[in-house]
Order: C-alpha cells, then sequence, then structure tokens
C-alpha cells in the first residue's frame, strides 16, 4: 500500500514517521528540540532582548542630554545678542554678570566673565551655562572676543581738538 505525504507526517511537525531499510513504515517518532535546547535558546533571546532595551535607553538618554544642551547654547546666543544689543562697554558698567533661566527646564544658571583684553577696547567674554542632570553637573561654556568703544578714536578727537584750538591763537 502507497502512502501519500500527508499520510507520512504525525500530528504536529515535530512527529514523524520511521522507515526500515525496505521503506515500509515502522513506529511514529517524535523529533523536535529537547528541554535544555528549548531552554538555551531562551536565554539567548532574554539576553538579545536585554541588550537591545538597554541600547534603547542609552540611546534616550542621549537624546535627552543633546536637547539639553542645545537649550544652553541657544540660551548662551541670547545673552550674546543681548551684550551685542546693549553693547560690551555699557555691559560692563551695568555690572550684571550672572542669572538663572527657571522657566526652563531642568533650571539654567549662568554666568559670564569679561576680561579687558589691553588692546584697545578689546573684552574676552566667557559665557558659562549651567544646570543639573539627573543629580549630575553639567556646563557649556563659550568663549569670544568682543569690541567696545575704541579708546583710538576718542584718542585722534581729542588730538585734533588741542590743535585746532593751538592752531587758532
Amino acid at each position: 500500500m502507497m502512502r501519500t505525504k500527508r499520510e507520512n507526517r504525525g500530528f504536529t511537525p515535530l512527529e514523524i514517521l520511521a522507515r526500515n531499510k525496505k521503506g515500509d513504515s515502522c513506529a511514529l517518532f517524535l523529533t523536535g528540540f529537547t528541554l535544555v535546547e528549548t531552554m538555551v535558546a531562551g536565554t539567548i533571546l532574554s539576553a538579545t532582548v536585554l541588550v537591545v532595551i538597554s541600547i534603547s535607553t542609552m540611546s534616550l538618554r542621549t537624546t535627552r542630554l543633546n536637547r539639553q544642551y542645545e537649550v544652553a547654547a541657544s540660551l548662551i546666543d541670547k545673552q550674546l545678542a543681548m551684550i551685542d544689543f546693549v553693547g560690551i562697554d555699557e555691559f560692563v558698567d551695568i555690572g550684571q554678570m550672572e542669572g538663572s533661566f527657571e522657566e526652563i527646564e531642568p533650571g539654567y544658571h549662568w554666568e559670564i566673565v569679561t576680561e579687558y583684553q589691553e588692546i584697545d577696547a578689546l573684552y574676552l567674554v566667557t559665557i558659562t551655562v549651567r544646570w543639573i542632570d539627573l543629580n549630575r553637573p553639567c556646563s557649556l561654556t563659550v568663549d569670544t572676543m568682543l569690541d567696545g568703544d575704541s579708546t583710538y578714536i576718542e584718542l585722534e578727537l581729542e588730538t585734533e581738538e588741542s590743535m585746532d584750538t593751538s592752531g587758532s591763537d
């Protein structure tokens, strides 16, 4: 009697009919994975899932920190625009060199240090923005040079005025 492919399979895909050397079917054998093989595969799968979750968490943390650095850079740009609008000489005279942006999470604190460079009216301006991220202090510092009102022009005007007064006598 000839059997079809459908009859050669057992109840589940893991069951097969064994054949003897003559090609007749003898007995039904169960094949498949053992308990140890299944547990090893489960362990490997679990480890893979944990690695993927760890990478995703690290990626989200890095994204949040990068966003905070972008906000800090934007705040530094805002402070520089304000200094440029007021003028570095007026800003140094006003004297407000620190403050905070409490309305922006996680709360940023800024500090500005100016240093006269002994070259005409050139100032080294250092702006630092600090904040706390997950109980860890972070900061971003920017240095730039700003040119104030030139003392050379004032000196030149005084020299011309003194020449005009002495020449009119």
